[in-house]
């Protein structure tokens, strides 16, 4: 191992070696090899790039695709005394501009940038002046048209790639099937197949399929019996808010989070579950990638995920401190079953629905025939729903099969920034400030970071204006409505919004034709995704791990003896997680006295008989203590 990399892990991390397979990912890049990492989470993706990069001259560019985890990884970052940027939606174009200048000066060591901004001129154009050291791809899976979570904005990384000659990626995912890893290094197109893998295995982590038909009383159940932080996953953003209403009411604190959030209280909200100030977090997938909350106990999943993949990933955020932690489906089979299989409808719905779609999407932007090419339009889903009478679910998914096709772009939520322009004169202005002094510096802090702010309006940063004027941002905001409402200016607040951008001119509906690559293959490998969740779901003979691993095209002969299904015919009269604990009580009690008795070690560990039999035939089961006569051993202390 490189010296200096140990010496840069030391000064700015604090820790004296590298963990699982971060040597050896930090060695193949150090060697200019392209590289895939395949780390479950809590593996340390960040430190297998940003050492190495460290080690190297010139700047690392860091693709992700959430806003917030740039943030947080830029902050951490620069915590450490590391110059690291990021671009995003939001910025003023001028404070774009100068991040990439700085970029190109040597200001900065990692750039975090999303693949959606890869495509502009403005980003290409910088690029070629940059000195880069490494391209780091994060959510790497995202490439693959074969995986859960494709984003076709990921396909531009290799052009980028065309533009920076000679300059190794390294791609980083936490969930991805022997099919997406020959899939992700093709289209990131590696020199050569170079695949660095951990394994998924986690002998702290407890799988659990929970049936039930009230999974609201099953979670207030789980919550009593295994304490700690959690996370509950749901489908919804209006389920988001039920849940945790239903748990403060029963006396346990509950946040909500999702993506129609705004980010200020985004950051509040996880803020307040990292400080252990509410208990449990519910929450939608939107939550969960890059956070990193070591002593999460239990990952409830009330609503049934429409993948292995994903499911794995967001299981995967318990017990990343090492200590035993608990990953819990809660399944009512009938209705978890038809809900699923509704879902792979509703995202592959017909030919003759989407052809429809697209035909009233030209009415509700009034497109003429032959005509729209380049048309870039704000487009608010809900409303072109209630309009046309579509269910929005399916009314989506046929845009985002239209967009795959390239009839048109369709983008996801994107921000707004928010808007203002000065409408008094200086003298109106200052009574203003005079007035309301906190008003007054805010205005002095836009006044100085913004110009044209009479010609037209300007996209500000509510952030940026808050930290000038040591204010928080929620206060920036007040004031900037209090100045609009008083007349000297025109406050437009930030907003999620998305767009529908035509890339050909409106043809006739019945002309749209979607490819089997697009539409057939796509909805069979759903299908088939969708019934690898059931089979998980519904399987009980073999151990949970064993058949996470197996979908990964990892195999492994020894159960996990932790699962439902490995303690199922033992465990059925106790309540959850009581064998689990009493095997682990067991095991140290053993180890801690070199021999005991079975009666004496029922005593000891305050259990019935039969259950310190039960504990006791799962660690011989698993060779980790032996029976010599009437005394329990550690394994291989027989002959000492």
């Amino acid at each position: 191992m490189n010296q200096t990399h140990l010496d840069i892990l030391r000064r700015y991390w604090g820790y004296d070696s590298f963990r699982g397979i971060q040597q050896q990912i930090i060695e193949s890049i150090a060697g200019g090899k392209d590289t895939l990492g395949l780390m479950p989470t809590g593996g340390g993706k960040s430190i297998s790039f940003q050492v190495p990069a460290m080690a190297m001259p010139g700047i690392c560019i860091v693709i992700t695709p959430l806003i917030a985890l740039m943030k947080d990884q830029v902050a951490h970052l620069r915590d450490k005394g590391i110059k690291a940027a990021a671009v995003y939606s939001g910025m003023s174009r001028g404070d774009i501009i100068a991040t990439l200048e700085n970029c190109i000066f040597g200001s900065y060591k990692f750039l975090y940038i999303s693949p959606e901004r890869l495509a502009s001129d403005i980003f290409r154009t910088k690029l070629k002046s940059m000195t880069v050291c490494l391209i780091a791809v994060d959510e790497a899976h995202c490439i693959s048209q074969w995986g859960y979570d494709f984003r076709p904005s990921y396909l531009k990384i290799a052009e980028i790639r065309h533009l920076l000659p000679g300059v190794p990626v390294l791609a980083l995912t936490a969930t991805a099937t022997k099919e997406v890893v020959a899939d992700i290094q093709e289209k990131l197109e590696f020199a050569s197949p170079n695949v660095v893998k951990m394994s998924f295995y986690r002998d702290n982590l407890a799988y659990v399929v929970r049936p039930t038909d009230d999974k609201e009383k099953a979670l207030l159940d789980i919550l009593a019996k295994v304490g700690g932080s959690a996370i509950v996953y749901v489908r919804s953003r209006k389920k988001c808010r039920l849940v945790s209403d239903l748990l403060n009411a029963r006396g346990v604190t509950a946040d909500y989070y999702h993506a129609g959030l705004t980010d200020s209280d985004k950051d509040a909200r996880q803020r307040r579950w990292m400080d252990d100030e509410v208990r449990v977090m519910v929450a939608t997938n939107a939550f969960g990638m890059g956070i990193d909350k070591p002593d999460v106990r239990v990952v409830v999943h009330i609503d049934v995920p429409d993948s292995i993949e994903a499911y794995f990933q967001e299981a995967g955020r318990a017990g990343r401190d090492g200590g035993k932690a608990y990953a819990v489906m809660l399944f009512c089979e009938a209705a978890d079953k038809r809900l699923l299989y509704r879902r792979v409808s509703d995202s592959y719905p017909e030919l003759s629905y989407i052809r429809r779609v697209y035909e009233e999407l030209s009415y509700y932007f009034q497109i003429g025939m032959g005509s729209g090419a380049g048309a870039i339009l704000a487009f608010d889903l809900f409303d072109f729903s209630t309009k046309f009478k579509h269910v929005a679910v399916q009314a989506d998914s046929a845009l985002k099969l239209l967009a795959l096709a390239g009839y048109i772009d369709y983008t996801e939520e994107q921000d707004v920034p928010p808007r203002l322009m000065l409408l008094a004169g200086r003298e109106s202005l200052d009574a203003a400030a005079r007035s309301n002094p906190t008003a007054g510096t805010v205005l002095d802090a836009v006044m100085r970071s913004y110009t044209g702010l009479y010609k037209d309006y300007s996209f500000i940063d509510e952030t940026l204006i808050a930290y000038k004027c040591n204010l928080a941002q929620r206060d920036v905001h007040e004031q900037l409505k209090w100045l609009s409402r008083l007349g000297v200016l025109r406050f437009v607040p930030g907003m999620k919004t998305q767009y529908v951008i035509y890339n050909t001119d409106r043809i006739e509906c019945e002309r749209i034709r979607l490819g089997d690559e697009i539409y057939k293959d796509k909805k069979e490998r759903c299908r088939r995704r969708v019934d690898a969740v059931i089979d998980y779901c519904t399987s009980n003979e073999t151990c949970r791990s064993r058949m996470l691993l197996a979908y990964f095209g990892e195999t492994s002969s020894a159960n996990c003896m932790k699962c439902d299904v490995c303690l199922q015919h033992t465990a059925s009269s106790l309540r959850f997680g009581e064998l689990s604990d009493v095997i682990e009580r067991m095991e140290a009690c053993i180890r801690d006295h070199g021999g005991i008795a079975v009666a004496r070690l029922a005593f000891i560990l305050g259990v019935d008989e039969d259950v310190a039999v039960a504990a006791l035939q799962y660690l011989s089961d698993m060779e980790r203590v032996q029976l010599v006569g009437s005394m329990v051993m550690p394994t291989g202390a027989a002959g000492a």
